[in-house]
């Protein structure tokens, strides 16, 4: 009994030790570390010209790497150009920083992720700062606030974006297939074209009579001229001096004997 009653603790202190392995841990951050990293990074941002984010984009990764270092910036380098881009378009969208409220803190098993309203000159908005584990920034997002009739302004447009361009394209398909009903009589014309053409060429290379064919004719014509007149002639007991032959006629009846 006692075997058994030692079997089942156990059991039980194995079922708690690997459950407790299997429970995932929150790290802990400095809350207060993390505002003023984020109160810094905005203050950073801010300060930041355009030449000297070209510059930023030019340098190599080991001298954006040392260069974070040496300013104390907790930024891998990989994301610091993101996360400069990421800051430029939030101004974009909402216009120039002006302040920043309290900030909130969540965390999980990933990160931390600290969240303030803030406020810009265009538009109010929200800015969110994601780190990691080590406490290095991974991402900044600023989106600003629309009011109810701005994001139904928004919705409208995209809907009418949307079907527009499936009308345009539905427009265009109607079209093309109209044109469809051309095609068999534009055929028929090439067709007709190239049936012709050989035609031409076929006419074009059949000889055509010439002088020298037109002399012979009219030479046989006086040859036949000459033997019926000296036939004539001698029949006569003349000399074919005394008449000339102007045309030959093949008579309907043959008196010759």
């Amino acid at each position: 009994m006692k075997k058994k009653i030692s079997l089942a603790g156990l059991v039980l202190i194995l079922i708690l030790v690997f459950t407790g392995c299997g429970r995932s841990e929150t790290a802990e951050y400095d809350e207060e570390t993390l505002q003023y990293y984020s109160q810094y990074f905005i203050s950073f941002f801010n300060s930041q010209t355009e030449e000297q984010i070209e510059s930023y984009r030019g340098s190599p990764d080991t001298l954006l790497d040392m260069y974070l270092i040496q300013n104390g910036i907790p930024i891998e380098g990989d994301n610091f150009l993101t996360i400069l881009d990421a800051w430029q378009a939030g101004l974009n969208e909402c216009g120039e920083f002006i302040q920043c409220g309290e900030f909130e803190m969540t965390t999980d098993k990933d990160g931390a992720i600290l969240t303030a309203d803030a406020e810009f000159a265009d538009r109010d908005g929200t800015v969110v700062f994601e780190y990691d584990e080590n406490m290095y920034l991974e991402s900044v997002t600023v989106s600003g606030i629309y009011s109810t009739g701005e994001v139904l302004e928004k919705a409208g447009l995209n809907t009418i974006l949307g079907m527009g361009t499936v009308f345009v394209v539905l427009i265009f398909l109607c079209f093309v297939i109209w044109l469809f009903k051309f095609i068999p009589a534009l055929e028929k014309k090439f067709h007709r074209a190239e049936n012709v053409e050989p035609v031409q060429q076929t006419a074009a290379q059949t000889p055509s009579p010439t002088m020298d064919s037109v002399s012979g004719d009219e030479e046989n014509d006086l040859e036949l001229a000459a033997v019926i007149a000296a036939a004539v002639a001698a029949a006569e007991g003349t000399s074919t001096d005394d008449f000339v032959v102007r045309s030959i006629k093949r008579r309907k009846t043959n008196k010759w004997k």
